[in-house]
């Protein structure tokens, strides 16, 4: 295998596992902060990607896209998360089965709207085409979203490290009481966050529409994904979903050109391998 060839996959690598991070960092914050199991996290990002598509197509813009189709979901789950709350005090296996059949529900629409078809998203005109640095070539779509992704990465390590909300969050991740008894009004806590996370799965849902197209079913393959980012990085933790994200993105992307029919068997390897290590992910704590 040729260096450059080695060197793309490392690079796609990267892209694809920065989109991860987003989807699994809202998983993370949502069962750290509301020991919520959510099986309808994927399908924010199946959402997420097939407003995508109806924005493109029905104008031509993706910027419009990229704008408002996370906007839109996180406004949805900041209206919707009232009525979810009274599955946070059910047992592990009821939230399962409520969220697991909202997740059906949600995957059946789609499939009535806009049929069971895959379907392609054009990348904007600007990001078509490649960049060249030398004797190297990569897509611009592919680097830009690179680029947009460690932005809004960045901006997510200031609003968690930095910030009130931020201080909140970490906070109720270890005792949920003590925040409670500082008089902070949990309620408020918990839609904004279950906001923030539904935001940035669809976001990541419509960055990667022009790499991969939108279908119906890809909101199952992102919510297995996350789980295993979380289980590797450990709950709660910014960095360790940010390192388990870009992990899972490279080993998926080499192993793609080694062996592509066992890419995806390889995440589960690379899990398994880290909880024997370390049973509460790379930055977890018990």
């Amino acid at each position: 295998m040729s260096v450059n060839l080695l060197l793309t996959q490392i690079v796609n690598g990267l892209g694809i596992g920065m989109i991860y991070f987003m989807i699994a960092i809202g998983l993370s914050i949502i069962f750290g902060i509301m020991h919520f199991i959510n099986i309808a996290h994927g399908a924010f990002y199946l959402v997420g990607a097939y407003l995508c598509y109806a924005l493109v197509s029905a104008t031509g813009n993706f910027w419009l896209a990229l704008a408002l189709a996370p906007l839109a979901v996180g406004v949805v789950a900041w209206l919707a998360e009232p009525g979810v709350r009274r599955l946070y005090d059910l047992p592990a296996s009821l939230q399962i089965l409520a969220t697991l059949g909202l997740a059906l529900v949600i995957q059946e629409a789609v499939i009535l709207i806009f049929d069971p078809l895959g379907k392609n998203v054009a990348a904007p005109a600007g990001l078509r085409g490649a960049a060249f640095f030398g004797s190297f070539v990569y897509p611009k779509y592919r680097l830009f979203v690179i680029v947009f992704t460690a932005a809004v990465a960045a901006v997510l390590w200031f609003l968690l490290e930095r910030t009130r909300y931020g201080a909140v969050l970490r906070a109720g991740t270890e005792s949920m009481q003590t925040v409670e008894l500082l008089g902070i009004d949990i309620s408020r806590i918990f839609s904004l966050t279950f906001a923030v996370g539904a935001a940035l799965t669809a976001l990541s849902g419509v960055l990667a529409a022009p790499i991969r197209g939108v279908e119906p079913f890809m909101g199952v393959e992102a919510l297995s994904i996350a789980f295993v980012i979380v289980v590797i990085g450990g709950i709660g933790s910014f960095t360790g979903a940010l390192a388990g994200g870009l992990l899972i993105g490279v080993v998926q992307s080499v192993m793609t050109t080694f062996w592509a029919a066992g890419a995806n068997i390889m995440i589960y390897v690379a899990m398994a391998l880290i909880i024997l290590v370390r049973p509460h992910g790379l930055l977890g704590r018990a």
